[in-house]
């Protein structure tokens, strides 16, 4: 992983967009939410730099009802991979309302989807509430339990050898 990457957004692959489209009818006749996350392109084998999203996290405790979803910001996690929100309005309205506004200060990137959530029942927004540009980009992603575990067992037996006061365990059972 590269330690400075672009941060704008490219887009949102095509299958975490179905995802989203899928919940959201699901979820219906209540709202949906949730937080977007996404990868550096290049880690997904594109030739571009930037981030494609690439994952919606569902935020326990998230409450909905047919005219709002409102998540529990105490469990959202710090994540630098956070891209911005999803909700689904269920009046098939694809314009942010004032509420919306007040929740889209984090992140660059805010998808509305609307009832009947169909491929293109949908619309990206920015921070200000303008519509953007979000390409749908046909990507394959790693398997989830891959991206989700990003370490080893060998990162955790090494984390478990390691002397937390005296540094690395030397085997004698009395540290450093």
């Amino acid at each position: 992983m590269r330690l400075f990457r672009s941060s704008g957004v490219l887009g949102i692959a095509e299958s975490t967009l179905d995802f989203a489209l899928e919940a959201s009818a699901q979820t219906h006749p209540n709202e949906y939410m949730g937080l977007l996350r996404g990868e550096d392109a290049r880690s997904l084998g594109l030739d571009e730099d930037g981030t494609v999203i690439t994952d919606v996290l569902v935020i326990p405790g998230t409450t909905s009802n047919p005219v709002s979803a409102t998540v529990k910001t105490s469990m959202i996690p710090n994540d630098l991979r956070a891209q911005g929100s999803v909700h689904s309005h269920p009046n098939g309205v694809l314009r942010p309302s004032d509420a919306d506004l007040a929740t889209f200060g984090k992140g660059t990137v805010h998808i509305i989807i609307g009832a009947p959530y169909g491929p293109d029942d949908w619309e990206a927004f920015d921070q200000e509430g303008e519509v953007r540009d979000l390409r749908v980009i046909d990507v394959d992603l790693p398997d989830p339990d891959e991206r989700f575990f990003d370490f080893t067992q060998e990162d955790i037996d090494a984390e478990l050898d390691y002397d937390l006061y005296d540094g690395p365990d030397d085997g004698s059972g009395e540290g450093r």
